[in-house]
């Protein structure tokens, strides 16, 4: 790889020729593949992947490729992410019922990775401040079929300003020089400069400094980057040290993980306690993680009732259902999800949209979101329409009927074609099944099955 004088120059005074030798060469080798497993999914290890190669620094993380036009892939039970990547979540430890935000959350790994820690309890609040990659993140989400996340598109400092003081645990993986994914991503070579990991620190702190804000007294921050650079890694994390008190929580290292460097920002000891994932060492691309215990007393949790939602431009703003949404959602959920528990104060409308949104969730007045829990379906002229999403969250138990199909017809349905039954079927809406994993919602009409798996979704599947 051809990489910028500047790049070696550096690395080079900072590693040793040798080492930096090494690091230079492990660009020119292969990405290494990972992928997850969804614990949120029944059954969640009965897949046809290979799970011959476990990684030993993350439950339920594997070595491999997986492919997106697969069953496994669809359902959300595998979802493919950087090995190095996955040491991020793995170090937060979230528990079940804490409040957590994932603050720079695009595209999605860590959120996913947080939401099947969190096993539907608590709130993970996953921001992001690109449109875009929101809506992206949005998807992976949905494809989760996490209960419990919040999907926001807003600047760090905005949101800071409306929940100061809320969460227990906040992951900062911070937009950075991307050294770290010069293999993986040949155009951040092109992006570097020697003043770009100063650029991107300067940033960094803004974001941090709205972290700090957001923070629970006695709470923990997680902060990571995807670069080698000290300016981005040592050294904030002794900014960090110094400018608010935050202590080092060490992290385990795994085989070839290397512990930070305290020789790279004046000296502080406690960066040992730090990890670095160096391409050269680690089956992985590049990675810094740090671990940060704010010191001041824990307060206890103070309950707030969530007030109005302030929708993106152009959607209406509503409010808990009215009766005769109430009443359609009801009997929905009375003929097609009996043992859904949700009560009504835990649904929220939003123009024609109807989402779970506990009532202990937080308070999200003032701020722009893509999904303020999860989308449950849709209110059309004297009827409800449940939601892709909501397929892919609930289990084959909670609902009245449920339609198992074999693998031709699973993908004609992901098509989008219409199914024909060889027998009769309940009428009404189902849930689909192929090898035991729900996949979407059908209507049964006679002896066949209506189509509603969402169009922009759809895909052949290659055989």
């Amino acid at each position: 790889m051809d990489l910028p004088v500047a790049f070696k120059e550096k690395y080079r005074r900072l590693l040793g020729e040798n080492e930096a030798d090494a690091l230079f060469a492990s660009f020119d080798t292969p990405p290494v593949k990972g992928f997850r497993l969804n614990s949120l999914k029944p059954d969640y290890k009965d897949v046809a992947v290979s799970l011959a190669h476990p990684l030993d620094h993350v439950t339920d993380g594997y070595a491999g490729q997986v492919h997106g036009h697969t069953l496994e892939h669809q359902a959300g039970y595998v979802y493919s992410q950087d090995p190095s990547a996955m040491y991020v979540a793995a170090a937060t430890t979230p528990q079940p019922g804490e409040r957590v935000l994932d603050l720079c959350a695009a595209p999605g790994g860590k959120t996913t990775q947080l939401a099947g820690m969190m096993a539907n309890q608590g709130v993970l609040v996953s921001n992001e401040i690109n449109a875009k990659r929101a809506r992206v993140l949005a998807e992976n989400v949905e494809r989760t079929g996490a209960r419990n996340v919040v999907v926001l598109n807003e600047r760090p400092d905005h949101l800071a300003k409306e929940l100061p003081g809320y969460f227990d645990k906040i992951v900062v993986d911070a937009p950075c020089s991307g050294e770290g994914m010069f293999r993986k991503d040949p155009a951040a070579v092109r992006y570097w400069h020697a003043d770009y990991p100063a650029e991107c620190a300067r940033r960094q702190h803004e974001i941090l400094r709205s972290a700090m804000t957001l923070l629970r007294p006695g709470g923990q921050l997680v902060y990571s980057t995807c670069t080698f650079a000290p300016e981005e890694d040592e050294q904030v994390v002794a900014w960090l040290m110094h400018e608010y008190g935050l202590t080092v929580v060490p992290l385990k290292r795994y085989p070839g993980m290397d512990a930070g460097r305290p020789d790279f920002a004046g000296g502080e000891a406690a960066l040992t306690g730090t990890v670095r994932m160096m391409t050269h060492h680690f089956a992985g691309e590049g990675q810094f993680v740090a671990k940060l215990q704010d010191p001041r007393p824990v307060e206890p949790v103070v309950a707030k009732r969530p007030r109005r939602v302030k929708k993106k431009k152009g959607r209406k703003v509503s409010g808990q259902p009215n009766k005769e949404q109430l009443r359609l959602w009801t009997a929905f959920q009375q003929e097609t999800l009996p043992d859904f528990n949700v009560t009504p104060a835990d649904l929220y409308v939003s123009g024609t949209y109807l989402y779970l949104y506990r009532h202990e969730w937080p308070v999200l007045s003032g701020l722009t979101y893509q999904r303020p829990g999860l989308l449950l379906g849709t209110f059309k002229k004297n009827r409800f329409e449940p939601s892709y999403a909501l397929a892919l969250a609930i289990r084959p138990e909670e609902v009245a009927h449920t339609l198992e199909v074999p693998a031709d017809q699973w993908a004609a349905y992901v098509s989008g074609q219409v199914l024909a039954l060889d027998e009769e079927h309940p009428a009404g809406w189902t849930l689909l099944t192929c090898e035991g994993k729900p996949f979407a919602f059908g209507k049964v009409v006679s002896r066949t099955v209506k189509n509603f798996f969402p169009k922009a979704l759809r895909f052949t599947v290659n055989k």
